[in-house]
């Protein structure tokens, strides 16, 4: 019988931001007590382009886990892993390669966005071309039928609903569920600079670790109306940064309402629009920092390899699943 079960997880290649916040760990968050979850540190996928500097991988993989835990993410209720640390992960990626061509990974939009991103160009590691059907196998192995994901994501979890739905046809057994993706409201969080995706990549981020002072000089730098000269100008609110994030993390409505309306009138300057979105983000920053206190790395790693231990367990039974059904179980 096939469980109620949440996957999902980050490439640890620097700490979280506000976008992975309104992304995915929102969604954990209110996901923690009504299902099980397991959330994975996903360093192989995170070497599939950072092949030549795996150190900074590594010295992520508990930062990330940490991120995680000061948000609210309780680990009495939810299992951390790290995926280097399943090999059964590797083996159902081999047996899932052979259920999808090389044409349907290649033209997933998803892939196709980031290899443009990262100019990879005709040097595109086969690895991180083959990484959404690994990205499948992380879901399967521990048998997951829901994904809290970003939109950005839609096509992962389309090719591992066909990975699972011809794995279950192919050797007539209902070893895998169609997984379904859970998606963010809000969607992707514009960047500071304006840019339509928070990226670490393009530096235009809030980090969930940055501290106060911080916080505040990455807000009063931030993209708002460039049409917009003077403070006597009447000013564009939507698509406005500055107004999307205090939509998102002011939960003062009637001082975020009344900023709209003022700015709208050219009644109204940025640095005051600003001054006050970067007190609001503080104060939504302020108890994950305080969480983070309490959560220094050496308990974190405790966390992470409990996590794994416990996931190994739940891989091994999948495998032993996948063995006997393909006739490859050598007892």
């Amino acid at each position: 019988m096939i469980k109620d079960r949440i996957l999902t997880g980050e490439r640890p290649t620097g700490p979280l931001h506000l976008g992975h916040y309104v992304g995915t760990l929102k969604s954990r968050l209110e996901l923690q007590d009504r299902i099980e979850t397991f959330i994975l540190s996903a360093d192989l996928q995170a070497i599939t382009d950072n092949i030549k500097n795996p150190e900074k991988v590594r010295n992520n993989v508990f930062q990330v886990i940490q991120d995680n835990i000061a948000v609210g993410i309780d680990p009495q209720k939810v299992t951390f892993f790290i995926q280097s640390q399943i090999p059964e992960i590797a083996e159902l990626t081999m047996y899932f390669m052979n259920l999808v061509t090389h044409s349907e990974v290649i033209k997933n939009p998803t892939v196709k966005t980031e290899i443009k991103e990262k100019k990879f160009g005709s040097s595109t590691p086969f690895g991180f071309v083959a990484y959404p059907v690994s990205q499948a196998a992380d879901i399967m192995i521990v048998r997951a039928n829901t994904v809290p994901v970003g939109d950005d994501q839609k096509p992962m979890i389309e090719l591992a609903r066909i990975i699972a739905r011809r794995f279950n046809k192919t050797y007539m057994k209902e070893v895998f569920p169609e997984v379904k993706g859970i998606y963010s409201e809000v969607g992707r969080l514009v960047g500071t600079d304006g840019n339509s995706k928070m990226s670490k990549s393009l530096g235009n981020t809030i980090y969930l670790i940055d501290d106060t002072q911080t916080v505040h000089e990455k807000v009063m730098k931030m993209y708002t109306d460039p049409n917009r000269i003077r403070a006597t100008d009447p000013g564009k609110v939507e698509g406005n940064p500055v107004f999307i994030y205090h939509d998102i993390f002011n939960p003062n409505q009637e001082e975020v309402d009344d900023l709209k309306k003022r700015y709208k009138e050219g009644k109204v300057g940025d640095v005051e629009v600003k001054e006050k979105l970067s007190r609001a983000i503080n104060n939504f920053l302020e108890p994950i920092r305080e969480r983070r206190s309490k959560y220094p790395i050496d308990i974190v790693k405790d966390i992470a390899f409990e996590g794994t231990k416990r996931t190994k367990k739940e891989a091994q039974e999948t495998i032993e699943i996948v063995r006997d059904v393909m006739k490859l179980n050598y007892k």
